[in-house]
């Protein structure tokens, strides 16, 4: 049986659903593939459509679901989404109370048209089936794990009716125990608090980052008015803490005001942070605690979003409650997708039992074999040179020695919001500088972010602690301590408190990478890499040959592995820019007009936006304007130059660079002319 499971809202590419948009309407869009139970194929929709955390529908991820498994949409028996249709489509009437002018249809008919536009895909009714939101995140953690016997929980932000769920599985069946009200939603509490720290929907891990810069005992009177621990592994928050406003309400009567995004980070932010932390592992570890013993389970799987909290996981390993604690790579909503194809399953042919753990989360398209690279890779010759040395890993592991940052790109991309070692920016994780390098001038994020260590396993004790509760240490889900021995010669991915988020790379799950770091501690004496993911501050993880190549010429990275060949950058490559196609994104729009400005005059302006909520916009030059208003996907920056009667001038084309690193568009090669008859 083939059954694919989505999520997200109900968006077209080019479009929201309705006008204003809230980022977190349906986010991580994504489409899972399984076949008789067992994963064939997930991916994202971010990777695809380029817009971090995008809430559109997940027409590109199902499209690259099918090409894995090589079949068609007549060969799906069942598709499976990720909510109730009642409470999607209740929710759709919402939106259209608010928006008047936009034409009622409800899920079902959309979910239909979206497939109908993008795979002239006629699905069935009776092949569609709804989900519980939080079984489907149970379903899919679980069918994972591996156990036969577990304690499942879910905490997020919200599910149809409420905001946690403790199941208890026996024999390999979900009993629901304990459901926790919307109001006690600790997923919406923490937004809530990330939004007073000046960070956005999605920013929730760089508070998670923050907060061992601080002193939990500076707001802690503060925070434990907001919550009070019950009997029975109970729990309450203020019938108010659903308001996203909640939080910085409260902190603003206390004489902390909301600090602005971009503005500095100060100590009594950092001290915010840590209180917020240190409240969320007091509440999750007092429901584990009960249900532990009330259920006389000693393995945990732990699901939903606030399980992404790498802190609070590595918490829960210390605190020694469990035997073993499973966490899904994609624990958020993109792990629904597959929760929801499990799911359908089970409404047509019985209940998933899968007994083998989950090791490797590239689930995800790969990029081609050696040939198809290499001619790709050609493409770009103008702005790039390559070479496949004989062995990859030894050339890389050497180049990592001399302290180069490198993009290393192979096989088939992970599932999930972390890269594991398929499409990650890899270095020396001894020298602390590197840390602060790779923050400013390659990811372009905050610097007090921490990156991660992957490590083979036969050195793992060695440079951590590891804990006597077993841990899936595969994808990057625990924060734990580093030997204090170690914390000094680990300086680029031991965080401020001694902590560091650790992944273990065995050889059974990726050869390749293990050889990497083994070579690595070879030449240099420690088999530990810094690992983070492949992107800069404006985009997703890197998915294709093309994204990975437009990191490298965008950032300032050393050099880029794709596969078997490194990659450098060309002196002066921004000349070769006029060479290239410059391509308008589905969510791409040009602005032009009048303003108000400071002393009351009208002011001309020129900007380019990408239209979905918190897309970036920019000022353009008139000439760059004149320039991008005629770009069609099919001319050359040259050619649209040569249009607009525009001069590229240096100025002009560090411009359109600048632009470009905002991923405001694509540029690529002009296609080969087809070859003569």
């Amino acid at each position: 049986m083939l059954t694919i499971g989505l999520n997200g809202n109900f968006s077209p590419e080019s479009s929201d659903i309705v006008p204003g948009l809230r980022e977190y309407m349906y986010h991580d869009a994504a489409a899972a593939l399984v076949r008789d139970g067992v994963l064939v194929a997930a991916v994202e929709e971010e990777r695809l459509n380029r817009i971090k955390h995008t809430t559109k529908f997940p027409v590109n991820a199902v499209r690259a679901c099918l090409d894995i498994a090589g079949v068609t949409p007549d060969e799906i028996d069942a598709v499976g989404y990720y909510f109730p249709e009642q409470y999607l489509d209740l929710m759709l009437n919402g939106l259209y109370v608010d928006n008047p002018a936009v034409p009622l249809r409800y899920s079902r008919e959309l979910i239909g048209e979206r497939l109908k536009e993008a795979l002239d895909w006629e699905l069935p009714d009776d092949r569609l089936f709804y989900a519980s939101h939080h079984r489907a995140h149970a379903v899919s953690g679980f069918a994972r794990s591996g156990m036969v016997e577990a304690l499942v929980v879910v905490l997020d932000g919200m599910g149809e009716d409420c905001s946690g769920t403790v199941f208890s599985a026996v024999g390999g069946e979900l009993e629901t125990v304990e459901k926790f009200a919307m109001h006690k939603s600790l997923g919406l509490l923490y937004l809530g608090a990330t939004r007073h720290l000046g960070f956005r929907f999605g920013d929730e891990y760089k508070v998670m980052g923050l907060a061992p810069y601080g002193d939990p005992a500076v707001y802690r009177p503060v925070f434990e008015s907001m919550f009070t621990l019950g009997p029975n592994g109970d729990y309450d928050l203020p019938p108010h803490a659903l308001a996203l406003d909640y939080v910085g309400n409260l902190f603003f009567a206390h004489g902390l005001a909301p600090r602005r995004s971009g503005g500095p980070l100060e100590q009594c932010h950092k001290d915010f942070a840590a209180g917020l932390q240190e409240m969320l592992e007091r509440i999750v570890l007092h429901v584990l605690r009960h249900w532990s013993l009330a259920t006389r389970h000693t393995r945990l799987v732990f699901s939903g979003g606030v399980a992404h909290n790498c802190s609070l996981n590595g918490a829960v390993l210390r605190s020694g409650l469990f035997s073993e604690v499973f966490v899904h790579p994609a624990s958020h909503d993109a792990g629904t997708a597959e929760g929801a194809a499990l799911l359908a399953q089970e409404a047509l042919s019985g209940r998933v039992r899968l007994k083998e753990r989950m090791r490797s989360a590239s689930w995800g398209p790969d990029l081609g074999g050696s040939r198809a690279v290499e001619e790709k890779l050609g493409a770009w010759s103008a702005l790039v040179e390559y070479e496949r040395p004989a062995d990859v890993v030894e050339t890389t592991a050497g180049l990592l020695a001399q302290g180069a940052v490198v993009g290393w790109a192979q096989g088939r991309s992970e599932f999930g919001p972390r890269a594991l070692g398929n499409r990650s920016i890899l270095a020396d994780p001894r020298p602390a500088g590197n840390r602060t390098r790779i923050n400013a001038m390659i990811k372009k994020r905050e610097g007090f972010r921490p990156f991660a260590p992957m490590v083979v396993p036969e050195a793992a004790g060695t440079y951590f602690e590891l804990t006597d509760t077993a841990a899936n240490h595969d994808f990057m889900s625990f924060v734990g301590r580093v030997r204090p021995e170690h914390r000094a010669g680990l300086g680029a991915v031991t965080h401020v408190d001694g902590t560091a988020r650790l992944q273990i790379v065995a050889p059974e799950v990726n050869e390749r990478v293990h050889r990497l770091v083994s070579r690595f501690g070879a030449l240099t004496g420690t088999p530990v890499l810094l690992n983070t993911s492949m992107n800069n501050n404006a985009e997703p993880i890197v998915q294709s040959v093309e994204d990975a190549l437009t990191c490298l010429l965008t950032t300032d990275l050393d050099c880029l592995v794709v596969e078997d060949f490194v990659v450098r950058r060309r002196p002066g490559f921004l000349l070769a820019l006029d060479g290239l196609v410059l391509s308008p994104r589905p969510v791409t729009r040009l602005e032009r007009g009048t303003r108000v400005g400071r002393d009351g005059e009208r002011v001309v302006f020129h900007e380019i936006l990408l239209d979905y909520a918190t897309g970036p916009r920019a000022p353009v030059s008139p000439e760059l304007f004149a320039l991008l208003e005629r770009a069609d996907g099919r001319r050359t920056v040259g050619a649209l130059a040569r249009a607009a009667a525009t001069d590229l001038t240096d100025r002009a084309r560090e411009e359109l660079h600048a632009l470009w690193q905002q991923r405001f568009f694509t540029l690529a090669p002009a296609p080969a002319a087809p070859a003569a008859p």
